[in-house]
């Protein structure tokens, strides 16, 4: 790291995508198959396992067919808010208003997720045809493909992809001799945590501060430009592959998660489970610390679990019935050596430098929290009493009253550590 910071030309070269994928190469796999499998740089090689034919069924299905199979698939947004992609899609399609867009978010700001990332580099192609099945399903001619500008790598992969693709005609005026005109265009973010936020990448993509919108209107009828936009992230666009190949009672069969474990474990990386695998099923594979302190799911804006809650269900409903929330699936496993007060200040730190200002309750919510949590950092019991009340009705206010997630979220870890760990007591 201190080689490519200050000698980059010199700097080795950055580990492969397959170095964070410890599954990597193994049967059974769906959404990580290809990766470390295939040469990311070729069209053939992508065509060779499988690649379009998930394109060429959704022509043979019409717009109609694919958004009745997504639909029947189940298939929600694996970005953490969960919503039916199917319902968003056939909301989209269905608007009188034109042109439509599709935008994939793929900025992924989230602290512990990097899942996006590995599929950009080991997997690119998928992506573009995800992206090019989700146009056609919605009417859409014209793709945005929203990057982190700190993923360069997954840029160069994404753009020789395009162009190779574009070329080749899987994208562009005719796509597959169907006559169905589709094209992608990138946009590199600028290292904003907010612009995760769907309506606040809008206005990143249109020039404007990233701030996010309020809504209604929501997207769908009024998004990017201001007209009817399907915005999903990489994980649930490349989902859909499976789906159109498999069928979608054959995919909610075998539905699979994608998980960022990362944290005191022995080997870190992404894995792939089937929905309702186990906190300790997953950490059992990536290597379970001795002495397990506290899991935090769902990244900075997730919620912490204790070492006795490893029978926890990994999926949406089960997490939740659990008091926690599964989110885009980060998994940070903590032993002994890691305080948890200085944990929790780095948490709140982030959400204050990341917090556009828009609205008050963040804006003053996040600043309030962090000087709390410095007051308390080495108190506990009595001493922390009165900041810990403060803790609660700041956090309460930011939840209520924040227009987006990141208010509305950005007290739960400290929450779930008091009240589920007892920090401070």
């Amino acid at each position: 790291l201190t080689a490519a910071a200050t000698s980059p030309e010199v700097a080795p070269d950055e580990p492969p995508a397959t170095m964070a994928v410890p599954q990597a190469g193994q049967k059974g796999l769906t959404l990580l198959q290809r990766v470390g499998v295939v040469d990311p740089a070729s069209l053939d090689d992508y065509r060779a396992y499988g690649g379009y034919t998930a394109l060429r069924h959704a022509f043979d299905l019409g717009p109609t067919g694919v958004i009745r199979e997504v639909t029947d698939a189940g298939l929600v947004g694996r970005g953490g808010a969960a919503f039916p992609t199917g319902r968003k899609w056939q909301a989209t399609a269905s608007q009188p208003a034109g042109p439509h867009y599709v935008v994939c978010n793929a900025d992924e700001s989230e602290p512990g997720t990097f899942k996006d990332r590995v599929v950009m580099e080991g997997d690119p192609y998928a992506l573009i045809e995800s992206m090019t099945i989700a146009g056609y399903a919605t009417g859409a001619h014209l793709g945005y493909l929203y990057i982190r500008g700190e993923y360069p790598r997954a840029v160069r992969r994404l753009e020789h992809a395009i162009a190779q693709a574009r070329a080749r005609g899987f994208l562009g005026e005719n796509v597959l001799g169907q006559g169905y005109a589709f094209d992608i265009e990138i946009r590199r973010g600028a290292g904003a945590y907010i612009c995760g936020e769907e309506t606040a990448l809008f206005n990143s993509i249109e020039g404007y501060r990233g701030e996010p919108r309020s809504k209604p209107p929501f997207p769908v009828e009024k998004g990017l430009f201001g007209k009817p936009t399907a915005a999903n992230n990489v994980e649930t666009l490349v989902n859909v592959l499976p789906i159109l190949t498999r069928g979608a009672a054959a995919f909610r069969e075998a539905e699979t998660k994608l998980f960022c474990v990362s944290g005191n474990v022995e080997r870190p990386g992404i894995y792939e489970l089937p929905f309702g695998a186990t906190l300790g099923e997953l950490l059992g594979l990536a290597g379970r610390p001795e002495d397990l302190k506290a899991v935090l799911l769902g990244g900075a804006a997730g919620g912490f679990v204790r070492p006795d809650e490893m029978d926890i269900p990994l999926t949406f409903e089960g997490t939740r019935a659990a008091g926690t929330t599964l989110g885009s699936g980060v998994v940070l496993a903590f032993d002994g050596s890691v305080p948890l007060p200085r944990l929790l200040l780095r948490i709140a730190e982030f959400f204050r430098d990341e917090s556009c200002g828009q609205c008050v309750p963040c804006r003053v919510g996040t600043v309030r929290q962090e000087e709390a949590l410095h007051r308390i950092l080495d108190r506990t019991g009595a001493e922390a009493a009165t900041d810990i009340a403060l803790l609660r009705e700041v956090g309460q206010a930011m939840k209520d009253a924040s227009i987006c997630g990141l208010g509305q979220t950005a007290w739960n870890a400290v929450e779930s550590a008091i009240d589920r760990l007892g920090a401070y007591k």
